[in-house]
């Protein structure tokens, strides 16, 4: 077997989020799609991400005395830009995947979006990284 690339392992099909939507559609995302990373575009170039830790440390605080209704005009009156990430680590769809691994593991980085100049092309996640292992094990095993 030849040296395994990120993209034999990336995922194509990805929830992006435009830089002027609001928080609250960032964190119903995430929810509904089980995910938690969204990479922020602006057409198809990756301008920021935003994780599910930016969306937990821009919520309300329960301390404060608002009504949920209160709750949902801020979440959904605040932008993504107000709380994404600008300077973002990516990969290429060329970059080994031990490269990859390294990176993700040395940073304590969830996801890393796989890019082509600066265009978005994918995004590999930890996940992706457990995929690999229990395909390597299973072909082993057979």
């Amino acid at each position: 077997m030849g040296e395994v690339k990120v993209r034999d392992i990336m995922s194509t099909t990805l929830v992006t989020l435009d830089r002027v939507e609001s928080v609250d559609l960032a964190e119903k995302a995430m929810t509904y799609g089980r995910i938690r990373h969204l990479p922020v575009v602006e057409g198809e170039r990756l301008v920021g991400l935003v994780t599910h830790r930016d969306i937990l440390r821009a919520q309300v605080s329960s301390l404060v005395a608002l009504s949920p209704e209160e709750r949902t005009e801020i979440k959904t009156s605040v932008p993504v830009r107000e709380i994404m990430r600008r300077e973002v680590r990516t990969v290429t769809p060329d970059t080994p995947v031990l490269e990859a691994a390294r990176v993700l593991k040395e940073n304590k980085y969830g996801c890393l979006p796989v890019v082509e100049g600066d265009k978005l092309v994918g995004i590999i996640t930890e996940a992706d990284f457990i995929d690999l292992v229990i395909n390597a094990l299973e072909r082993e095993q057979a």
